[in-house]
């Protein structure tokens, strides 16, 4: 874990690279010469790790299917979102697709848009995008963009000055300020980010998925060192929910309620998709995501195909998964053969033997960087969004799914699942269980912190 000083003075903890706890806190040498300071970057990493949240436990799960009366109740209950119909709903797959239908819809904004984003970089598709999001603020639109500030540590200075010269509100989520170091206990609330993706446009079209802007999420998705995404374009009732979830993170950052016509209009249907978008927010004790996962899990009959870029799931997923397996359900687990960090793919491996020995196929995915978060059950119960399948995302970070009930959406994504396979290689308990001890020692030492990667 690191924190790194930048030029605002603000603090920026990396919560996936714990091989650095050494150095959680950069401060100028005179200071780090002091005794004091020496055993400061400990303190830190104590006062960090009491505070991470878990999931409640949940022991027994409801025998719900897909489909039948109570499945949509149950879900909505356990969700706390209503699922509703009248959507119309577009699977984006990579940058090839995302990035030129957002910039289409940014550029015909009439009265607002809304934009939070955990990973803002360099690259030309960050330019493009702070360009055209300050032409639409001088065309008189009300920009707000909402930028997380450990995400998008790394964005250049000149990027939210583009953006704010041309009248846009530009906030970053809850960065940490020097004078709040003094009092370590209130930083527990920094190590829940906001990993949501939102862009709304006059509160009628909204994208949502995992993408990152930079130019490492450009690309057709079989490019090395790039990545490999899906986001979805959603019309329709459901984009009323994904207004919602940008106003609550921007009301937090900012004290300011967002509201009226020009960001929640009046929806009525524009497609036949019945769609609901689930938000979680652990700071606040919630943790919709995982029940959605789970409950999904527990009521598949036929199949379940889990694409996810940091798949570390705790026992009761496990189980589920295994339970699933056992009642005849086709499970496949398609995860990074490479990734950016390694000690959560080292975690993440840890859990293969059990899942391999109880008829769980895995395959790494070896084109490129897999970052695409979805699952689709039974070929018509389908989820896309920024939810890794970790208890960071689970209990930690501020997370966004969209979920929909749509054979055809789900044929899709089960037709993009196959075609990933193809250029991932299927793991084997044969190859899992003769690796080397290096990699065991890996593991060892990424068990104990696993619920903080």
């Amino acid at each position: 874990m690191e924190y790194v000083v930048k030029k605002s003075v603000g603090l920026y903890f990396d919560p996936r690279n714990p091989l650095q706890l050494g150095t959680l806190f950069s401060v100028p040498k005179y200071f780090s010469e002091c005794r004091p300071m020496k055993h400061l970057s400990w303190w830190f990493v104590v006062i960090f790790l009491s505070g991470c949240a878990r999931v409640l436990p949940v022991y027994r799960v409801p025998p719900i299917v897909v489909g039948e009366p109570a499945f949509f109740p149950t879900i909505e209950a356990y969700t706390d979102t209503p699922i509703v119909g009248g959507n119309r709903i577009q699977l984006l797959f990579n940058g090839d697709e995302t990035f030129p239908a957002m910039l289409r819809d940014i550029k015909t904004a009439k009265s607002t848009i809304t934009f939070a984003q955990y990973l803002y970089e360099d690259g030309a598709i960050a330019y493009e995008l702070a360009e055209a999001f300050s032409d639409r603020c001088r065309a008189g639109v009300q920009v707000h963009i909402l930028i997380d500030s450990q995400g998008s540590g790394k964005i250049p200075d000149e990027i939210p000055a583009i953006m704010r010269d041309g009248g846009c509100h530009v906030e970053f989520f809850r960065r940490i300020e020097a004078p709040q170091v003094l009092l370590p206990w209130k930083l527990l609330r920094y190590n829940y980010r906001n990993h949501r993706r939102v862009l709304v446009i006059d509160g009628r079209t909204g994208f949502t998925g995992g993408y990152g802007i930079s130019d490492a999420w450009t690309g057709d998705g079989r490019t090395p060192e790039h990545w490999r995404e899906t986001n979805a374009r959603v019309e329709g009732p459901v984009v009323q929910y994904l207004q919602a979830a940008f106003t609550e993170s921007w009301l937090e950052a900012t004290g300011t309620l967002l509201g009226g016509d020009d960001y929640f209009p009046r929806l009525g249907p524009v497609g036949k998709v019945p769609a609901q978008m689930v938000k979680s927010s652990p700071v606040g004790g919630s943790f919709q995501n995982y029940m959605l996962f789970l409950l999904s899990i527990t009521s598949a009959k036929k199949s379940i195909l889990i694409t996810n870029s940091y798949f570390i799931p705790d026992d009761t997923m496990i189980q589920a998964l295994l339970n699933a397996a056992a009642r005849g359900v086709r499970v496949i687990v398609l995860v990074p053969g490479k990734i950016d960090h390694q000690i959560t793919y080292r975690a993440s491996r840890s859990n293969y033997g059990r899942m391999l020995l109880g008829g769980i196929q895995i395959f790494e995915y070896t084109a490129c960087l897999m970052h695409a978060k979805t699952m689709v059950i039974d070929g018509v119960w389908a989820t896309v969004g920024s939810t890794n399948f970790d208890n960071r995302s689970f209990a930690l970070n501020e997370e966004l799914n969209l979920t929909v009930y749509d054979t055809g959406v789900a044929r899709r994504l089960e037709e993009a699942f196959e075609e990933d396979l193809k250029y991932s290689r299927k793991i084997t308990y044969e190859e899992w269980s003769s690796r080397g001890i290096g990699e065991r020692i890996f593991e060892l030492f990424a068990f104990p912190i696993r619920d903080y990667l």
